[in-house]
């Protein structure tokens, strides 16, 4: 897993509207708040977005993007991004490198099932590229809040 201080990993994933977004088109510029969630639409992702993108202004202010990844594909990010009037942009990453490379794609249990799946997780990456948050298995509530203080406090 990675932690505070660790050179992020590259990614290069489409968006919603399968624009390629890289790590490197934010280097320099600002910093890059990378949440990732489980699925799409579902009661806990839905919350966690709505909450990014109603603070996306006020991370702007701060130098930073917000970006949400996931394995569900390109129209499923629309489709989620349209019906809860979302800002932020989500990046698909169905082949998971992204997730492998973060560390987020773990085993879980649930109900006594153990299955692989994508552990909430949120990563703060300086201008440099390099991690100045590390947090696995967020909590979705008020998650966006919390980073946004984090960056305040810078």
């Amino acid at each position: 897993m990675l932690k505070t201080g660790d050179k992020a990993p590259d990614f290069n994933l489409p968006d919603a509207d399968m624009e390629e977004i890289k790590l490197a088109d934010f280097l320099g510029k600002k910093q890059v708040i990378l949440y990732f969630y489980p699925k799409d639409d579902t009661p806990g992702c839905t919350l966690e977005g709505i909450e990014f993108s109603d603070l996306e202004a006020e991370f702007a202010a701060q130098e930073a993007v917000v970006l949400g990844v996931s394995k569900d594909d390109c129209m499923s990010h629309a489709a989620f991004r349209d019906k809860h009037g979302l800002s932020v942009r989500l990046l698909a990453d169905v082949d998971g490198e992204a997730c492998a490379a973060y560390g987020v794609w773990q085993e879980k249990e649930k109900d006594g099932v153990k299955r692989m799946g994508i552990v909430r997780s949120t990563f703060i990456i300086g201008k440099d590229g390099v991690l100045t948050y590390a947090q696995y298995g967020v909590t979705a509530k008020g998650h966006a809040n919390e980073i946004l203080q984090f960056i305040k406090q810078g």
